[in-house]
């Protein structure tokens, strides 16, 4: 890598670890200084009841669901068939309504826009048919805190998913407000985070948090009866160290085919993917958050690989052991020789691996499908 670039991704690396930092330690300190400790699922169970005393369950399939999401690469293969499973869902994606323009131009006009079709598409999908839920995947980049205000006035329950809380529950700072979900969170009457450390960052803003992973589609993520030509592959992005470790890993003479943006063979589709994953005899993955030296967090592909059947090995980082039996389920590695010393282990010992993979994929049916997280939360909020 070129000096000068190696430079400031390090410097880049050391003022977002700085950032974090200050405010994990900030969010840390006022819940100590509040003496306040983290409500369990039954109280949390309680508020929301307090809050929607008319709410009656109802039979799974039968709800009325409002969705607001846009569509990136997964969010229509994995999120809308699951909701499905518990009744109709109309879906509000503003990449169908407004184009994508630059960054700028966004924030300047297309977000309020936005936000005030999203009001007007809320009020009409309310009124003859009244929905049950509106579940919604948002960020303070994409909604305002008066938007989401407006929208808790309509009386239905609100169910916001955060995947990335890591590093951007906060996020940038655009005219005082946040990008992330610290400014919009206090109005929805459930907050879904991915990190299971954000909890107490939810519960300052006036949040009601719950913790649930991500999951997969089984009828999406499915294994393929292939030969396993693939000794070792890679599906995700080329960014931070990933190139640095996978050139390094052939260096070793251990070959990595890598798929995804920025890597010579390029991106591929849902459907290839699911494919390379059972012709691959070892499936890897990075658990690290692009930017941090030492931030970690649970990855889709984490439930998507072992559900299509395929041997798992990734970083280790402690909210894996929260999914799976590490060394039985799935694979883990700590530093780049353990990584190496992994690999071949696994390609010698293909009866081993077997069973790992084996067991991975029945963790995954038996845990870890979107169906199962939806259908914990609506139970849990009352709605089924």
């Amino acid at each position: 890598m070129d000096p000068l670039k190696k430079y400031r991704r390090q410097f880049r690396t050391w003022r977002n670890d700085r950032r974090l930092q200050r405010e994990q330690e900030f969010y840390k300190q006022q819940f100590e200084a509040r003496r306040l400790v983290l409500p369990d699922e039954e109280a949390v169970h309680r508020h929301i009841r307090d809050k929607f005393p008319l709410l009656k369950p109802k039979k799974k399939g039968s709800l009325q669901i409002l969705a607001v999401y846009h569509n990136y690469n997964w969010e229509n293969e994995s999120l809308r068939p699951s909701l499905e499973k518990f009744g109709p869902v109309r879906h509000y994606d503003w990449g169908d309504r407004f184009n994508h323009q630059q960054e700028q131009e966004w924030h300047r006009s297309v977000k309020e826009d936005m936000n005030r079709d999203l009001l007007d598409w809320a009020a009409r999908n309310t009124g003859e048919v009244k929905a049950d839920v509106i579940f919604s995947y948002l960020s303070g980049e994409l909604i305002s805190p008066e938007t989401v205000r407006q929208l808790s006035c309509l009386g239905i329950p609100m169910i916001n998913i955060a995947l990335n809380d890591k590093e951007h529950f906060v996020g940038k700072i655009r005219n005082g407000i946040s990008m992330g979900n610290r400014d919009i969170c206090r109005w929805f009457s459930l907050s879904w985070t991915s990190t299971e450390d954000a909890l107490k960052k939810y519960y300052i803003e006036g949040a009601v948090p719950i913790y649930l992973p991500e999951g997969a589609n089984p009828e999406l993520h499915r294994p393929h009866d292939l030969e396993k030509t693939i000794p070792v592959s890679f599906v995700g992005q080329c960014y931070g160290n990933r190139p640095e470790i996978i050139a390094r890993l052939q260096e070793a003479g251990i070959y990595v085919e890598a798929y995804g943006a920025g890597w010579p063979n390029g991106p591929l589709s849902t459907e290839d993917m699911v494919r390379l994953y059972s012709k691959s005899r070892i499936n890897l993955g990075f658990g690290g958050v692009i930017g941090f030296s030492d931030a970690y967090c649970l990855k889709g592909r984490d439930f998507e690989i072992p559900m299509s059947g395929g041997l798992y090995l990734t970083e280790h980082h402690p909210e894996l052991e929260r999914v799976y039996e590490i060394g039985k389920e799935i694979v883990s590695y700590t530093d780049f020789e353990d990584l190496v010393k992994k690999i071949r282990y696994l390609l010698g010992n293909p009866e081993e691996a077997e069973r790992i993979r084996q067991r991975g994929f029945e963790r995954a049916h038996r845990d870890h499908s979107w169906e199962m997280r939806f259908e914990k939360i609506f139970a849990f909020i009352g709605l089924i």
